[in-house]
């Protein structure tokens, strides 16, 4: 680097700084957080807090909505280490004694499928405050051992590993980009890991044995006092009714040249119009594209595509356009980071009407957004 460091060292301060930071983290969750919620009658009940009519609705919860759909992984030569999707929870589990057919398992895994929702709520009856929640791994660990009939479980603790998601791609030597991305995207689940977090309270040995699992260092090694993966927190607020808690919303702007006109090209004659995003809506550029994939005077449309998702009506626009016979231009940036699955597809359907599809510039990015309408 220019001031001199190694790539090593430059790597090892910013696990420091990540270190740091997720520690940080957890500790607003615990120290702030999750208290100032339960003064406003929001509580996220821990296995110790549980009283008998919750513990009668979460057993029943488990063993109908949970039990059904995972499969515990005991540890044996017959049965190897299973492959762990990336950023997937699963639980390591400590045993003692034989199962049901003999045999002798001093560990087992047990992997959440992501069906499962990481946090439940209680019925309102069954809780002294308004919001009563609890984790998928808090109720994991409560009934674990119906799963292993016969055994003792001595510990179970949550776990998570990140793996290297890069595409792998060559894109000067590869003769069909979007091909070769086709078939290294069902790798990307199970590249090599570079992290793992664990709960704070697994077991040392425990903790060395998955290190050694993925080939991973205690530099690489995150111990978490709470859920592994904090994203899955953000559902949430959409189910607490409680504006009070809440930024209010905001309703981005529309330039007042184009209040005035139904059609976005009259407000252009008019003169130029700056959208300031993310303060001003991004409609009118919606709009823009949805009346050119309309309006006959239009002859061409030619479009540079970075992000788009599942659903986009952008893209319905530009197959719309070629549909009806505009002449459709579209650069569509294939390593997309995690969207290239999505733009995949997008740029099957546009060639599949007839558009003219590019994929970008070769040993770069396309990150640039453009739009010209003829």
């Amino acid at each position: 680097t220019t001031d001199g460091k190694t790539a090593r060292e430059v790597y090892q301060l910013v696990g420091a700084e990540a270190h740091a930071i997720v520690k940080e983290q957890y500790g607003l969750l615990n120290d702030e957080i999750l208290p100032q919620l339960a003064a406003e009658g929001i509580r996220f009940l821990k296995r110790a807090d549980w009283n008998a009519e919750q513990r009668e609705w979460i057993r029943e919860f488990f063993f109908r909505e949970v039990m059904p759909v995972i499969t515990p992984i005991g540890l044996d030569p017959s049965h190897p280490f299973p492959r762990v999707l990336n950023k997937s929870l699963n639980f390591a589990v400590e045993l003692e004694g034989r199962d049901a057919f003999g045999r002798s398992s001093g560990a087992a895994i047990v992997q959440a499928p992501r069906v499962l929702p990481r946090v439940i709520r209680l019925p309102r009856e069954l809780g002294e405050a308004e919001y009563s929640f609890v984790f998928l791994s808090s109720i994991l660990h409560e009934f674990v051992h119906e799963l292993f009939a016969g055994m003792k479980v001595l510990g179970c603790y949550q776990f998570r590993v990140t793996r290297n998601s890069n595409l792998f791609v060559d894109e000067e030597e590869v003769k069909n980009l979007r091909a070769k991305i086709q078939g290294e995207l069902p790798q990307r689940h199970f590249g090599d890991a570079v992290r793992l977090e664990v709960a704070n309270s697994c077991s040392e040995a425990m903790t060395q044995f998955l290190l050694g699992q993925f080939n991973l260092t205690e530099s690489d090694l995150f111990r978490v006092l709470g859920p592994v993966n904090l994203v899955r927190l953000m559902q949430v607020p959409d189910w607490v009714l409680r504006s009070d808690l809440k930024f209010q919303p905001f309703t981005p702007g529309i330039p007042k040249a184009l209040q005035k006109c139904h059609s976005v090209f009259d407000s252009i004659r008019g003169g130029d119009i700056l959208l300031h995003h993310p303060y001003q809506s991004f409609n009118p550029v919606i709009e823009l594209l949805e009346q050119s994939a309309n309006d006959p005077q239009v002859v061409a449309i030619k479009m540079t595509v970075y992000r788009t998702g599942t659903d986009s009506v952008l893209m319905q626009s530009l197959l719309r356009a070629a549909q009806n016979g505009k002449e459709v231009t579209v650069v569509v940036e294939l390593m997309a980071r995690f969207d290239e699955e999505a733009n995949i597809g997008w740029a099957t359907k546009l060639e599949e009407v007839g558009a003219h599809v590019v994929y970008g510039v070769v040993g770069y990015k396309t990150h640039a957004k453009m739009l010209m309408i003829v």
